[in-house]
């Protein structure tokens, strides 16, 4: 028996759906809980992480992390931990499949409804495996749910909240989940120490050339700045290879811009080799930094 009947993944900032599932039920209660999926789905950025709402018939649950959520509409009968596995497995296909800067991109609703094909089979493992064949994954679910309860959202106090401008309606906060990203490798632990010392170099002539300047003359300033802004760079630079943000390549190729106009403005100070060294530095950095991704799964949910 079925127990996910619709799936919507949004845009968490404003609830634009992305993609949905093409089925479609005619019951009235069904058709009431689609309207009121949407009316959640833009209130979406009030309540990071998990979380459910309930009807007389069926329950909506959510899942969001960074800019995406996914969200279902399943039976009251639907166990809650077998509901945010099907999600958090939907979450991970779909991160990987798109890119995030195309997401923050889209304009138009389901700009992404050829994702509808794996959400079919997502949904279609989750509706007919047996229990027997999910048991590990469903259990380590189960185990955060306890450790964390999802918030659990009354679907007329989200109708309530969606006419309301000023939103007097309170929320329950709950900490959005933690990107894991692949173990550090050996190069990229020397793109950092490369990096950090084109920093330190940066800072040290940035500084000594300020102090002077500010003695002696204004017209440095240009000088000054092409040293601290590729300091202010490879800090970042270091900054998204250990951490995971959102659009990571919009931000690299644009930190690996600032290091290469400086180092080029610094033509007059700098010798060939020390400008190829800094920039050098930065490619190799930006290559960490993109070829570093996000690890597969956060739980053992598959399909």
């Amino acid at each position: 028996m079925s127990m996910i009947f619709f799936t919507s993944v949004v845009r968490v900032r404003d609830g634009l759906p992305l993609s949905a599932s093409t089925d479609f039920y005619h019951a009235p209660a069904f058709l009431e809980s689609r309207r009121r999926l949407k009316a959640l789905a833009v209130q979406l950025a009030q309540h990071p992480g998990r979380g459910s709402a309930e009807s007389q018939d069926f329950r909506i649950h959510f899942s969001s992390a960074g800019d995406v959520a996914c969200m279902a509409i399943c039976s009251r009968q639907c166990p809650a931990a077998m509901a945010f596995c099907f999600l958090e497995t939907l979450w991970w296909e779909f991160t990987s499949s798109f890119d995030t800067t195309r997401v923050s991109l889209a304009s138009r609703p389901y700009a992404f409804l050829e994702f509808d094909s794996t959400i079919q089979k997502v949904k279609r493992h989750f509706n007919h495996a047996s229990a027997s064949q999910m048991q590990s994954s469903l259990e380590k679910v189960q185990e955060e749910l306890d450790f964390r309860p999802p918030v659990v959202l009354s679907l007329e106090e989200t109708d309530a909240a969606g006419r309301l401008a000023n939103g007097h309606v309170p929320v329950l906060l709950e900490p959005a989940p933690t990107f894991r990203m692949e173990p550090v490798t050996a190069l990229g632990v020397l793109s950092l120490v490369l990096n950090i010392m084109c920093a330190a170099l940066n800072l040290i002539r940035g500084v000594h050339l300020a102090e002077h300047s500010l003695q002696v003359a204004q017209e440095e300033i240009g000088n000054i700045l092409a040293f601290l802004i590729p300091f202010v760079a490879c800090v970042f630079q270091c900054y998204l290879y250990l951490f995971y943000s959102p659009g990571r390549t919009a931000k690299v190729l644009l930190l690996l811009l600032f290091i290469c106009l400086g180092n080029a403005y610094l033509h007059g100070l700098r010798n060939l080799w020390q400008i190829l060294f800094h920039v050098g530095v930065a490619f190799l950095s930006s290559h960490q930094i993109l070829t570093r991704q996000l690890q597969e799964k956060q739980s053992d949910c598959s399909v």
